[in-house]
């Protein structure tokens, strides 16, 4: 048998799950519930305009705090010897090892009125705090669960970076920060987009997330479909039409990291 033959199981299991939804998504956005092509499906997008912006701007707030956060870890663990980035390692992954849906219900263990986090603040003496069921609470969430990735990513590009190329700056004299900004940082700018782009992603449409430790109140993108398609609404077309939105406006994102991050690449490889 010929080892392309192999690939068989994959290509279906993607046809069947993959490629089926997505053409599905796009006939339900395109059609009435009697089957007739409409574009009416989109025509009260505007509607949902609060919920796309504060599904994006939480997002982006998720994928910034992720990456002041992420930076400094990657980089610690791309300097370490090799037995502590195995440590370093396992504690990163050590919660992706969890249920999703059980380091969710841990963070609202702390972050609830009587949780962990405001027991501690009593016992100090100090007033209590309301985070739980806030857009506060839903970003914590974002950044605990996609953090490692991007970690992963900008670890992955500074531990390439020659070494080399750090001791030449340092015979011409620049100092630790001098190397840092300027050679280090704009090297890693591929990792940075990477992790931007797996942090983002999925932020944008979480929906979990925002049950549990937004209680309801903070209403996103995800919970949006989750309503049309499953909840009260129940209108799957304009669900899908909701969905196609957020899947262009996704791969149009994906597209231009794509971009800054191939011209990144010419420009070290230059």
């Amino acid at each position: 048998m010929k080892p392309k033959y192999f690939s068989i199981p994959y290509i279906g299991w993607m046809a069947l799950f993959v490629i089926v939804p997505i053409i599905l998504v796009f006939v339900y956005a395109f059609t009435t519930p009697d089957g007739y092509f409409t574009l009416r499906n989109f025509s009260d997008m505007e509607l949902f305009l609060p919920v796309f912006i504060r599904s994006f701007r939480l997002a982006f707030i998720a994928t910034m705090l992720c990456i002041l956060l992420g930076y400094p870890v990657a980089y610690i663990l791309a300097r370490e010897v090799s037995r502590v980035q195995r440590v370093l390692f396992m504690l990163i992954m050590l919660p992706l090892w969890m249920n999703f849906l059980l380091r969710t219900y841990a963070w609202m263990s702390i972050l609830e009125n009587t949780g962990l986090l405001n027991q501690l603040l009593t016992l100090l003496n100090l007033p209590t705090i309301r985070i739980i069921n806030t857009e506060i609470a839903v970003v914590i969430g974002m950044v605990y669960n996609f953090l490692p990735f991007m970690i992963l990513p900008i670890y992955s590009v500074i531990v390439k970076i020659d070494k080399s190329l750090l001791e030449a700056a340092n015979d011409l004299g620049a100092n630790s920060f001098s190397v840092f900004r300027k050679l280090i940082v704009p090297l890693s700018i591929p990792g940075i987009l990477s992790g931007v782009t797996m942090v983002f992603v999925p932020a944008v449409s979480a929906f979990v997330i925002t049950q549990l430790l937004g209680g309801g109140m903070v209403f996103l993108l995800g919970d949006l479909i989750e309503m049309q398609f499953l909840g009260t609404a129940h209108n799957p077309h304009v669900g899908s039409a909701i969905s196609l939105i957020m899947m262009m406006v996704v791969i149009i994102f994906v597209i231009v990291m794509n971009k800054f991050g191939s011209g990144e690449g010419k420009a070290v490889r230059l």
